[in-house]
């Protein structure tokens, strides 16, 4: 459970760190993009375009950040092999605080007495799920399960690509739901997956679950990175944070035999709501509108 835990926090600081270095890159590009004056920025409906993404991404910021991720990723699969996902998932969902306290230093941003407050709130409830965990579950899921994994993948990443492309300037906080979607996909993924332990490459590579995984890292970075380049840092990860956590925690306790400690399921399940309700508000406090005197929310290429 310790290492599990110890685990969890270094994938949250990897993820936290690289949500800002990447923020920093995007509204570096953006900036390039003003300054050039460039038409192609934006979609005909104020979003970031392919283009404007893919500039964002070849910033040494974001790539130092996409290190960290992929860092983050590998401590994270680790954690959820062996933690319940409900810790797992709300532990790793933390980096809402790295990602909060570190953009006051690098985009300027200052944070509200509500931000602060919800970002108690998230605090709070680690501590009464962390009390509260038992036992992980086994993982074993029938083969359906995996398919079943990979098929609503491809649906929500596909759709959500689509429609954040559609919403344009508006998507900020559905870009970040998704991603987190896509990321807590991830978390269910690396706890059924099969041919880990013991290792065996054939059963792997033939896992719908892999595949599952792919599928929703790999979207879900381009939707992050999206939310990142049109909205609030803090917003944005919130909403992955509710995104990532939420239907996890359910299907591991529901699904895969996850389950906390005798006579303390209310703590559990206390912790798990206000670790929700406090990324929630900073999804709401942490609107762009809410920072217009900060001189890098200017600088977002908005429509």
């Amino acid at each position: 459970m310790i290492i599990g835990l110890v685990t969890a926090v270094a994938a949250s600081a990897c993820y936290g760190t690289g949500s800002v270095l990447q923020a920093v890159g995007s509204r570096k590009s953006a900036r390039r993009e003003a300054a050039t004056a460039s038409g192609t920025g934006t979609t005909q409906h104020g979003g970031p375009s392919l283009s404007s993404t893919a500039k964002a991404a070849v910033t040494w910021e974001f790539m130092v950040g996409t290190v960290l991720d992929f860092v983050g990723f590998g401590l994270g699969a680790l954690a959820a092999r062996m933690l319940p996902l409900f810790l797992s998932q709300t532990v790793i969902s933390a980096n809402l605080i790295v990602t909060a306290l570190l953009s006051i230093k690098l985009l300027g941003i200052r944070l509200t007495r509500p931000e602060w407050i919800s970002i108690g709130v998230v605090c709070s409830a680690l501590v009464l799920l962390a009390t509260a965990a038992g036992h992980e579950g086994s993982g074993d899921a029938a083969m359906s399960t995996h398919w079943w994994l990979l098929v609503i993948s491809v649906v929500l990443m596909g759709g959500g690509t689509v429609a954040v492309r559609l919403m344009g300037s508006r998507a900020a906080i559905l870009a970040g739901l998704l991603s987190g979607l896509g990321f807590g996909a991830i978390g269910v993924g690396v706890r059924i997956l099969h041919g880990i332990d013991p290792f065996d490459l054939p059963a792997l590579v033939t896992d719908p679950a892999l595949y599952a995984i792919l599928v929703s890292g790999a979207v879900g970075m381009y939707l992050h990175t999206v939310a990142l380049q049109i909205g609030s840092v803090n917003g944005a990860t919130a909403a992955l944070v509710v995104g990532e956590t939420v239907l996890p925690g359910i299907i591991g306790v529901v699904w895969l035999g996850d389950a906390s400690r005798d006579g303390f399921a209310w703590v559990a399940i206390l912790g798990f709501l206000l670790a929700v309700a406090g990324a929630v508000a900073v999804a709401w406090f942490g609107e762009p509108d809410g920072h217009a005197a900060a001189p890098e929310r200017e600088l977002t290429p908005v429509g």
